[in-house]
């Protein structure tokens, strides 16, 4: 009897995957491909629509062959990606330039004076959600000002995963959270006029697609995709939620008691809280997202940092400089940043203080700035590379407690993934930042299992949230690893003055973009 599975295709900024599961969430193949970002007027983004569409076909075409070879039978593909950025097409579907990225840093300009003359508060009171550079939102402002004619030719505003679900069904759509938080009354999880009117894009109304819940409805894969993907032509197509909602699905931040945090350490660093009532939503002051979560009148609250391993890659990356300079030969990637695991590890707590804003955008959370920039602390002759390492991790700890602030409070257990959740020193030090304990989410591809598991249930072949989380996440949940008291006490003395110099230096960050603008 043929066995079916399902595909979660997951679009990230770097890499394009696509993971099957059996049934019952078990993980049995993938398929990847790495995806080109391209840097465009020193703090722009982008990425090429062509090229994320062949990629992801492609990763579609490897894993129907592979799967076909082992006589299993594809029963649905579940679209997530990254999310905010804006990817434009007109009327006949054809991209206008290229797709505008989350970290795209153009609109920086624009949302501080939105900040400053209380756009963006307004319309936090609405959306539930605070404005920062990588909205759409901003990014229609900044190419209005900067590039009208392309706006003037666009048919429908796109996130990259919408784009991949028009690709692969002809349907434009969008998901209902990234809709509402960013055009939308979270209450009512609709569009909301009053949106448009206060950014002055009344005109722009035309550019959004409608808001489609996976969980209820999906769409068929067109001749033309199943041409390109090997897949059958039919196959239910389902649009998911964001990446990062669709990650906290499969790393289990659905708990009934509202207990669990999720936190996920990937290029950028993302901290998130079930809510249940739109009454309970805690807005923050200056950061935030609200996201309607898959389960009636629940809520997602989020604050999403910049930078997290990127604070990681930048450091391998100097060192891979003076290195290849010196003629030297070093390990892969991987085994250079366990060398530096190591002596992270070994290095004493708390020896120097690191702001992880190494993102050329800048930072949007638990505070938005675009001229925000990392900052060392407390250097001397003595200080190693184990303890800038350390340092980083510690910042980690320090932004995740940070962002959880911002929306009420750190959780009483965190739930944790990504590239930095797999060193146990780094848990060890989030968990003692944050006083909390952590639990490891022993898969590895969260995002797409998520997107998976609303296909599921989108499919009828799972009943309810509940049995979907029993099935695919809690077998999945390491124990919890609480944190160490000496290091949570010492933690709790640094992070004051982490706060504190931090702030401190947002003049200078503003001073020194006036002189990067001057040239």
């Amino acid at each position: 009897m043929t066995k079916d599975v399902l595909i979660g295709l997951d679009s990230g900024t770097s890499v394009v995957k696509a993971v099957a599961f059996d049934l019952d969430g078990t993980q049995i193949e993938h398929v990847m491909r790495p995806n080109a970002t391209i840097p465009v007027d020193g703090s722009g983004r982008e990425q090429e629509f062509g090229r994320t569409w062949d990629d992801a076909a492609a990763v579609l075409r490897e894993m129907a062959a592979k799967l076909g070879a082992r006589g299993l039978r594809v029963a649905g593909v579940a679209v997530t990606g990254q999310g905010d950025g804006t990817w434009l097409i007109d009327r006949d579907g054809e991209p206008i330039g290229r797709g505008m990225l989350w970290h795209d840093g153009r609109s920086g300009p624009i949302v501080a004076e939105l900040h400053r003359n209380g756009t963006a508060k307004a319309v936090q009171r609405i959306t539930g959600t605070m404005l920062n550079m990588s909205h759409q939102t901003g990014q229609l402002l900044w190419l209005k000002r900067h590039r009208p004619e392309a706006l003037a030719r666009a048919a429908t505003a796109f996130h990259c995963k919408d784009w991949l679900y028009f690709r692969l069904t002809g349907e434009r759509a969008t998901d209902i959270a990234e809709g509402t938080f960013t055009f939308g009354d979270y209450r009512t999880r609709r569009y909301d006029p009053d949106v448009l009117e206060l950014f002055g894009l009344q005109d722009e109304a035309r550019l959004l697609p409608p808001m489609v819940d996976g969980v209820k409805e999906h769409s068929a894969l067109t001749p033309a995709a199943a041409a390109a993907t090997g897949l059958p032509a039919g196959t239910p197509v389902v649009l998911c939620p964001v990446d990062l909602l669709c990650a906290a699905l499969g790393a289990g931040l659905y708990d009934p008691e509202g207990r669990a945090g999720f936190t996920v350490l990937g290029s950028t660093g993302a901290h998130m809280r079930l809510v249940f009532g739109a009454d309970r939503v805690t807005l923050g002051e200056e950061v935030g997202y609200t996201m309607p979560f898959i389960v009636p009148g629940s809520y997602v609250s989020m604050v999403s940092n910049m930078a997290a391993t990127l604070n990681i890659d930048w450091l391998c990356g100097v060192i891979e400089e003076v290195a290849e300079a010196a003629g030297a030969t070093l390990p892969s990637r991987s085994a250079l940043i366990g060398l530096l695991d190591g002596k992270a590890a070994a290095a004493a707590p708390g020896r120097l203080l690191y702001h992880p804003f190494i993102a050329e955008a800048g930072e949007r959370g638990p505070f938005v700035d675009s001229a925000a920039r990392a900052a060392i602390i407390g250097l001397s002759g003595t200080a190693g590379v184990g303890d800038l390492m350390r340092a980083i991790y510690e910042s980690l700890g320090f932004a995740t407690r940070d962002c959880y602030e911002a929306i009420g409070g750190t959780p009483a257990e965190i739930r944790m993934a990504g590239g930095a959740a797999r060193s146990a020193t780094c848990r060890g030090i989030v968990a003692a930042a944050a006083d909390a304990p952590i639990r490891l989410v022993k898969r590895e591809e969260v995002g797409a299992a998520g997107a998976a598991m609303v296909a599921a249930l989108s499919l009828g072949i799972l009943p309810d949230i509940d049995a979907a989380c029993a099935r695919w996440v809690s077998p999945l949940l390491a124990e919890a690893e609480p944190p160490d008291p000496a290091l949570v006490a010492r933690y709790d003395r640094l992070f004051p003055q982490y706060r504190a110099s931090y702030r401190s230096l947002r003049p200078v960050w503003h001073a020194l973009e006036d002189l990067r603008t001057e040239g």
